[in-house]
């Protein structure tokens, strides 16, 4: 009797059927979630491998400009390098030239002692007396000595006497009025001046003249006197030429 109003034991209920048809919408929602968040995980990787590459473009400008700098810095390490090469090099090569400034300039003192001595000498006592001769001789022989030292080892005499005057190697003392010769000549060397592998070691003592012709007018008067030479000339030619013979061959013949 009750078997009849029993369901059967495999047929679903409604109420299943509703749990399972949520249980498979939930299933494709979640499904599609993760499909949208795969999606949106690759668009992220595209687009930071896209900004990566932009990033590589962008700095290759910037490699670019710092090996540009390095190089400069280089090239003037180089070059400071090679300045201070060539300045170290100058300096030994003076250093070996005059090295011996300090002692130069001492002994020529030596060299002024025995031109004074010369200049104490008058040619009348040297005439009056044979041994003071000798002595004054002797003297002379040493200088040139000395001097001849002095060139070997690059101590040179500075020319003055009958010279212009050179502010960078004459000092002058006084002056004296002599019209007979050009402006600021040295008439006198009192005390002799030196140089050391060309450069000044003492400045010559020196008179110089004023009074006379500046040495450009000296110069222009020149040829001047050389033209006044040759009119003089040849008057004195004119003066014996066949002409004036015949005149005083004429006046032989009249006495």
């Amino acid at each position: 009797m009750n078997s009849e109003n029993e369901l059967p034991a495999d047929e679903p209920s409604e109420q299943d059927n509703h749990a399972q048809h949520d249980a498979h919408a939930q299933h494709d929602a979640m499904a599609d979630a993760a499909r949208d968040a795969e999606v949106e995980m690759l668009d992220a990787e595209a687009e930071a491998e896209a900004d990566g590459a932009d990033e590589v473009v962008d700095d290759t400008p910037d490699l670019a400009a710092e090996v540009a700098d390095l190089k400069d810095k280089l090239l003037r390490a180089v070059a400071e390098t090679e300045n201070t090469r060539r300045i170290a090099t100058r300096e030994k090569a003076d250093a070996a030239k005059y090295a011996v400034t300090g002692f130069a300039r001492d002994i020529v003192r030596v060299a002024d002692n025995l031109s004074m001595a010369m200049m104490s000498v008058s040619e009348e006592a040297r005439k009056a007396d044979q041994s003071l001769d000798n002595l004054f001789v002797g003297i002379d022989m040493t200088m040139k000595e000395l001097l001849n030292i002095f060139e070997g080892h690059g101590i040179k005499t500075v020319a003055a006497e009958g010279q212009p005057f050179d502010h960078n190697v004459h000092e002058a003392v006084n002056k004296v009025e002599n019209t007979e010769v050009a402006h600021n000549t040295v008439l006198q060397v009192l005390r002799g001046g030196f140089t050391i592998q060309g450069r000044l070691l003492r400045p010559a003592q020196v008179i110089v003249s004023t009074g006379g012709a500046k040495a450009g007018d000296a110069q222009k008067s020149e040829p001047e006197s050389e033209s006044s030479a040759e009119a003089a000339g040849d008057g004195a030619q004119q003066a014996y030429e066949p002409g004036d013979a015949q005149t005083g061959q004429k006046v032989d013949e009249q006495t």
